[in-house]
């Protein structure tokens, strides 16, 4: 962060000093986590379910924390935050907060974060939103960005009301770039993410399935993902997908000058002749330009496309931004992680995160690195979360999918799921190519069992399944 006095967070904030002149400067991070606090940090004591922030101001200030913005009053030198008239507003309730304090705090750090983009008005600020995708792109645009200058992102999907200030506030005089990830679990909750670091470029790469138990429909996640494009400013450029009709309709929505990309003929940056080697891992051509990515999955195309389109906007020749984006690998953990064993088992650790759409394309990623080397598959998957009136059907159609791609076996995990292990039987009348396991220890037995050398396995659910220990289990068999 940028160097502030305690008084001039109190001011940005809209707070009052507490135990302090108001002198102090902070000249380090700022930290919710009191073990990640280093020399000169500020620590932020948030409310929470289990544990209250503000218990461990002390232990901050004994690490070298120069101040603390809390709620309320404590022994140490602090900001003191107001409180949220009316509720929450727009900052919204940390889980287990029922007195509104938590809500003032993350009001609090909005408003710092703002106060801290005002002060930086050099800073390049890129957003990113989509149903899915969200992640892997925002890691593309950050390592295609970087050899033009130093470039803040944060780390894995960081990308909420919490996560996204402490990700502005990592910015300094020195970054040029910081590259933000938008998520929404309602309508009104990107744009309150704008209005804390408005974008100057916003990327929009697909409109899908996952929450519709909150929004009702595609279309409904469509106005909510929309209020980025509505949030640009008139010289800010809009990224939209050529091929997601309800992206590329969202051109008339916003102020800004739009760059389609995609395969579509209308896309202004096109990939064409995509080639998948035996990894999954796309060939294509960008407007007769071709690359090679370093990321598995044909799915990854039109991310790096988004990527090589935000590059240009910000001073890249295509030629540049190919090259850093030939370079780019997947950095953050559990997303088309691809490990191959000793004895030729590939494993391939997708289990973050799961909707429709990111199941259908790492199945595609799967089918086509065993057909590529006339290996056996094996889907390991589980629960698809968040997808209301649709739960049935949507996992009904990824059991069916996986017939249709020849997957070897498929392995459904968790009775929630089961849809999708009948959709299978009912596709393809299978007998033991597809089976319901209880539990991840029950899916690691059985493939320790039967997995043969040279054998692919996908592992994928919500994150709320926890399936990655599939995946560790096999790497440290």
């Amino acid at each position: 962060m940028i160097e502030l006095t305690l008084r001039e967070i109190a001011d940005a904030v809209g707070g009052r000093l507490h135990n302090c002149t108001g002198d102090e400067i902070v000249t380090g991070s700022v930290e919710f986590d009191s073990r990640e606090i280093g020399p000169g940090a500020l620590f932020v004591a948030f409310p929470g379910e289990r544990v209250d922030g503000h218990d461990f101001a002390k232990t901050a200030v004994d690490q070298g924390a120069v101040g603390v913005l809390a709620a309320r009053e404590i022994d140490a030198p602090s900001v003191i935050c107001p409180p949220v008239p009316g509720g929450s507003g727009r900052a919204y309730v940390l889980a287990g907060d029922t007195d509104g304090s938590g809500a003032a705090v993350l009001a609090a750090l909005a408003k710092l974060a703002r106060a801290v983009v005002d002060r930086l008005p050099n800073l390049k600020i890129v957003g990113v939103t989509g149903s899915s995708g969200k992640t892997s792109t925002k890691d593309l645009i950050a390592q295609v960005l970087a050899p033009m200058g130093p470039t803040v992102a944060p780390p894995g999907s960081f990308n909420n009301e919490l996560g996204h200030p402490w990700t502005v506030l990592r910015a300094d005089e020195n970054t040029r770039h910081l590259v933000l990830e938008l998520s929404a679990r309602g309508p009104g909750h990107i744009a309150h993410l704008c209005q804390v670091a408005p974008p100057r470029i916003g990327v929009v790469l697909n409109v899908g399935s996952a929450h519709l138990g909150e929004f009702g429909s595609r279309e409904g996640i469509a106005q909510a993902k929309g209020e980025l494009v509505e949030a640009l400013s008139e010289d800010g450029v809009a990224v939209l997908n050529a091929d997601d009709p309800l992206v590329a309709g969202m051109a008339s929505r916003t102020k800004a000058r739009v760059v389609l990309v995609g395969e579509d003929s209308t896309a202004e940056l096109r990939a064409t002749d995509i080639e998948l080697d035996e990894q999954a891992r796309a060939g294509f051509k960008v407007n007769g330009v071709p690359v090679t990515l370093g990321v598995h999955g044909e799915h990854q195309v039109g991310n790096a496309l988004s990527a090589v389109a935000v590059a240009i906007e910000l001073g890249a020749t295509l030629e540049q931004a190919l090259e850093a984006l030939s370079q780019a690998r997947s950095v953050s953990a559990r997303r088309m992680d691809v490990t191959t064993r000793a004895d030729g088992v590939t494993v391939v650790n997708d289990a973050y995160n799961a909707n429709p759409e990111s199941v259908r394309a790492a199945l595609k990623s799967l089918a086509s690195m065993a057909r590529a080397g006339g290996r056996r598959s094996w889907a390991v998957l589980g629960t698809m979360a968040e997808l209301g009136d649709t739960h049935v059907s949507a996992h009904d159609e990824i059991g069916r999918l996986a017939v249709r791609l020849d997957v070897s076996r498929l392995v459904v995990v968790g009775d929630a799921a089961r849809p999708m292990h009948q959709g299978a039987h009912l596709e393809g009348s299978w007998g033991q190519e597809s089976v319901l396991v209880p539990d991840a220890d029950a899916a690691v037995a059985l493939l320790r069992d039967e997995l043969q050398p040279g054998d692919v396995v996908l592992v994928k659910a919500s994150n709320s399944e926890a399936l990655w220990r599939v995946a560790e289990e096999l790497l440290n068999t």
